[in-house]
């Protein structure tokens, strides 16, 4: 276990101050709402979620937390934003959005705490904010059962996914605020895929994520050079 937090008090604050426009369809997080029926059909397509026990990692304002939770998943959301939480907190409470929780603690803190005790674990757009991200994907390792689910979204570090993820987003179509992310950061398949396998997370599905800045659309595809999604799954423990 880490002796320090893996989080960025810059990325915290980043999107702390942004709290209040979460679930604002048309505000800074349109992208997200925007793509988040498409990663939601893909997750429950791969692994049904009704019924699962289910981890949400750097949930944010709850956008897909809230929408595993009303396909029938038992629900948990972490995050370290406090801001961004109570914001999730109290949308779940106005809409009344059933199994559904939330808890401000890290990734690393809860698999000390619950190891093994979700069916799935999902971590969307997330790693490329922290320090660590191989600290992450460790810990949701340890919090998934054996045969279960963990999935993955981040940006590919590649010179297309700056110039189309950092300049196109974030200076030209201002789709995102500027600053959202830093090219530095963001992690290369191949890198994932090395954490994946270093603590028994095994690669079964890879999808990337396209846009169409005049039709204002986006699609699943298998061009991963950008934005991109991984489905993991647990190997089973021997049988002795």
């Amino acid at each position: 276990m880490t002796s320090t937090l893996n989080a960025d008090p810059a990325e915290l604050a980043k999107f702390s101050d942004l709290a209040h426009r979460w679930w604002d369809m048309d505000g800074e997080f349109r992208p997200l709402h925007q793509i988040n029926p498409l990663r939601l059909e893909w997750i429950n397509h791969l692994c049904p979620l009704t019924g699962q026990q289910v981890l949400d990692v750097g949930c944010g304002g709850g956008i897909l937390a809230d929408s595993m939770a009303r396909l029938g998943a038992q629900v948990t959301g972490i995050d370290l934003a406090s801001k961004a939480l109570r914001v999730a907190q109290l949308h779940a409470l106005e809409t009344q959005t059933p199994n559904l929780q939330y808890q401000e603690v890290s990734v690393e803190a809860l698999a000390a705490q619950q190891p093994g005790s979700f069916d799935v674990v999902t971590c969307m757009e997330m790693l490329e904010h922290v320090p660590d991200p191989a600290s992450v994907v460790r810990a949701c390792a340890t919090l998934v059962k054996p045969g279960g689910w963990v999935f993955f979204s981040t940006l590919n570090r590649s010179p297309k996914s700056f110039i189309l993820a950092v300049v196109g987003a974030e200076y030209v179509l201002n789709l995102l605020p500027r600053g959202t992310h830093e090219y530095a950061k963001m992690i290369r398949p191949s890198e994932l895929a090395g954490h994946c396998r270093s603590v028994e997370l095994d690669l079964r599905h890879t999808r990337g994520m396209q846009y169409n800045p005049l039709t204002r659309r986006y699609w699943m595809s298998d061009d991963t050079s950008v934005n991109y999604l991984f489905a993991t799954q647990k190997s089973q423990a021997p049988i002795l």
